[in-house]
């Protein structure tokens, strides 16, 4: 049975969608880091929010966790290193609460613009100070968006609808993309010195913390106005409140802050600030929609394979699936081939595409040559922290889409280089759409299926040889199921690959290997 945690508060809505599915669920809000970690094992799937901190300790102690889906955008609660060692796939919902944040933030540019929380203030204050809230209008003003994406196009058109000017600094914004927004692609300093106002929509990574200190505050405009709805860490806190305070900032609308909850901090009391408590995505509606959002995305992943905004491995849609899953299965079997059979270590791996396989979503059968490969040196491997794995130990990993003529409808082939440079390649293909088939080894053909307990050889094509390898199995009561031969020249080099009954132990692989005509044998399990 399926089984999973939702551990932070969600949409009821989320937990009767996995039940509908047939999926066991508990609903357990509000435990202790300690709670977390002394059940975790019982689950295949994990829900969270923000407040629940998933770290390298509960995956120590995850040892069935498959998926963690987080019910919004950011996923710095999860320790993702740790997440992709376990092999456990994180997900995010990175558009349920796009229009909800982007709304926040042209809140916080209008607040900023008319000083309305001030001047409510006062209002309520009967103090009647009408000449002293002079506000300034958005439109016509240039805005910097620092970040682009999901949330950042949402507000650049909103900019556009109230008659703004926009700029986008953004390193993943394409030309073409921002001509499609409508907005102006700048670098960083061209922002910070035009903008009239800033606001950020960019995860918090090594490259982006402190994205805003005190030299980038000093190099913008006198009177800017700044908005931080992203995340916090993005803006440092004490250089802020230094420019707000000599009014080189002009106002300040922050949502977000380094630590949370912000109970205490060095911006508040400050000049011209306005502070949210991470409201940007608390409305009705965005939360319905992250949270059946995760519910559907981690219910698909753990009943079909589907994968959908992962945040440590490629996607894979439920349409794709189905369609993926056999070249997955013959882009592993290729690899665990190759793995089994290296003497040395690898040092570079390289899959082409040929025929149909060239339309394939490469991403996910990419991962899945690599889990082949690499477990038979390591039992914890799997498509998720597969290419990880790989990077770690060295191994280059290329990918080539071949548009030319294939001897097959479709076709992958693997090809491993060792340390000392032997080179060792593999072609397999589907029959029938969805059974793997070797049919290509070291530039030979050779047809075979990939059979639980196989003997694989390279001789010399030279007679008695096939007598001797028969007397050699039969004497160790090893009955033959199927015998592929292929040869690249009459005499020269060939390859045999025997399908038998049993496990093939040491002794026998030995002896095998002292035959007449045998250069290598080993024995292969699938």
């Amino acid at each position: 049975m399926v089984k999973v945690l939702i551990s932070d508060k969600l949409s009821p809505q989320a937990a009767e969608i996995f039940a509908e599915r047939g999926i066991d669920v508990d609903v357990k809000p509000g435990m202790k880091p300690e709670e977390l970690k002394s059940c975790i094992a019982e689950y295949n799937g994990l829900a969270i929010r923000s407040a629940t901190k998933v770290t390298a300790d509960i995956f120590d102690a995850a040892t069935n966790l498959k998926v963690i889906a987080r019910a919004g955008i950011g996923v710095d609660n999860v320790d993702l290193d740790a997440a992709t060692n376990a092999g456990v796939v994180v997900m995010n919902t990175p558009f349920g609460n796009a229009t909800t944040t982007a709304e926040h933030a042209i809140a916080m540019m209008f607040a900023l613009a008319r000083q309305i929380p001030a001047a409510n203030q006062s209002t309520q204050d009967g103090k009647w100070e009408k000449s002293r809230f002079m506000g300034v209008e958005l439109s016509g003003k240039l805005l910097g968006l620092i970040g682009c994406g999901n949330i950042g196009s949402v507000v650049a058109d909103r900019a556009h609808g109230l008659k703004m000017r926009v700029m986008a600094y953004d390193p993943f914004l394409s030309e073409e993309r921002a001509k499609d927004l409508g907005v102006r692609k700048v670098e960083l300093p061209e922002l910070f010195e035009k903008a009239e106002i800033i606001t950020l929509h960019t995860p918090l990574t090594d490259q982006t913390r402190n994205i805003i200190n005190a030299e980038a505050l000093a190099s913008m405009r006198k009177g800017v106005l700044l908005v931080n709805c992203a995340r916090g860490g993005l803006v440092d806190e004490t250089a802020l409140r230094d420019a707000l305070e000599s009014g080189h900032v002009g106002g300040a609308g922050i949502d977000v802050f380094t630590e949370e909850p912000a109970r205490k901090n060095i911006l508040f009391g400050a000049p011209n600030l306005i502070a949210t408590p991470h409201l940007g995505a608390a409305t009705t509606e965005a939360q319905e929609k992250v949270a059946l959002q995760a519910a559907e995305q981690m219910a698909d992943y753990l009943l079909t394979g589907a994968i959908v905004n992962a945040i440590n491995m490629p996607s894979v849609t439920a349409e794709e699936a189905p369609v993926l899953k056999p070249y997955m299965r013959l882009a592993e079997l290729l690899g665990a081939f190759a793995g089994q059979v290296a003497a040395e270590a690898i040092t570079s791996v390289t899959i082409e595409f040929e025929g149909q396989a060239v339309a394939l979503n490469a991403g996910p059968v990419i991962a899945a040559g690599l889990t082949g490969l690499l477990k038979p040196q390591m039992d914890t491997v799997n498509m998720v922290n597969a290419p990880m794995m790989a990077k770690h130990r060295g191994i280059a990993v290329s990918t080539v889409k071949h548009d030319r003529p294939c001897d097959y409808q479709t076709a992958l082939r693997l090809t491993v280089v060792q340390e000392g440079g032997q080179t060792r390649s593999l072609t397999g293909t589907l029959f029938g759409g969805d059974k793997p088939r070797l049919v290509e080894l070291q530039g030979i053909k050779i047809e075979a299926e990939f059979a639980s307990h196989m003997l694989y050889i390279r001789n010399y094509d030279k007679p008695g040889f096939i007598g001797s390898l028969g007397a050699a199995l039969g004497d160790a009561g090893l009955n033959i199921a199927t015998f592929h031969l292929g040869r690249r020249d009459v005499g020269g080099e060939a390859i045999a690959l025997i399908e038998v009954d049993e496990v093939i132990d040491e002794a026998m692989e030995a002896t095998v290997r002292a035959l007449p005509q045998v250069v290598r044998a080993n024995a292969l399990r699938f």
